[in-house]
C-alpha cells in the first residue's frame, strides 16, 4: 500500500512538471527600432536639431561679420579703445557659445527622456502581451546575446512589432 501511494505521488510528480511552459523573444534592437513611435519621435528631434543648426548657423555668421567689422576698426583704435572692445566681443563670444550648448543640451536631454519613456511603454506591453496570451518568458534578444538562438516560430518581434504599431497609430 505504501508503495503504491509513492508510485502515485511520483506520478503526479511528474505530470506536474511536465507542463510546457510557453516561451518567446523579440529582437530588442528590431522592435525599439521599427516601432512607429520611435520613429516620429527621431523625426521630430531631426527637425528640432535641423532648426537649431540653422540658427546657430546664422549666429555664426553674424557674429563673425561682427569680429571682422571690429578687426577693420581696430586698426583705426588706439590700442587701449582696441583691447577694451576685443573684451566685449570675447564676451559675446563666450555668451553664444554657452547659449548654444545649452540649447543643445536640452534638446539631447529632451529626446533621451522621450526614448527612455519609450522604451518603458514597450516593455510595459511586451509584459502585457506575454500575460494575455499565456506566455510565461519573453526574452529579449540583442548583440549581448541574451538570447543567442530561438526557433523562428518562438519569434515574437514581428507580432509585437504589428500589434504595437497599430495600437500606436489609434
Amino acid at each position: 500500500m505504501k508503495n503504491i501511494i509513492l508510485v502515485a505521488l511520483a506520478i503526479v510528480t511528474l505530470v506536474s512538471c511536465d507542463s510546457s511552459l510557453k516561451t518567446g523573444f523579440v529582437d530588442n534592437g528590431e522592435l525599439i527600432n521599427k516601432y512607429q513611435e520611435k520613429i516620429d519621435i527621431e523625426a521630430k528631434f531631426k527637425t528640432k536639431v535641423e532648426t537649431f543648426q540653422k540658427r546657430t548657423d546664422s549666429t555664426g555668421r553674424a557674429f563673425q561679420m561682427e569680429a571682422q567689422a571690429f578687426q577693420e576698426k581696430a586698426q583705426k583704435m588706439t590700442d587701449a579703445q582696441a583691447q577694451q572692445e576685443y573684451q566685449v566681443l570675447s564676451q559675446k563670444q563666450q555668451m553664444l557659445q554657452q547659449r548654444i550648448q545649452v540649447e543643445e543640451q536640452e534638446i539631447q536631454q529632451q529626446s533621451q527622456v522621450q526614448i527612455d519613456s519609450l522604451i518603458s511603454k514597450v516593455k510595459k506591453y511586451v509584459k502585457e502581451y506575454g500575460e494575455k496570451n499565456g506566455y510565461t518568458y519573453i526574452f529579449g534578444s540583442n548583440d549581448a546575446g541574451s538570447v543567442m538562438y530561438g526557433k523562428e516560430e518562438n519569434d515574437l518581434t514581428e507580432t509585437i512589432l504589428e500589434a504595437l504599431n497599430n495600437d500606436y497609430k489609434k
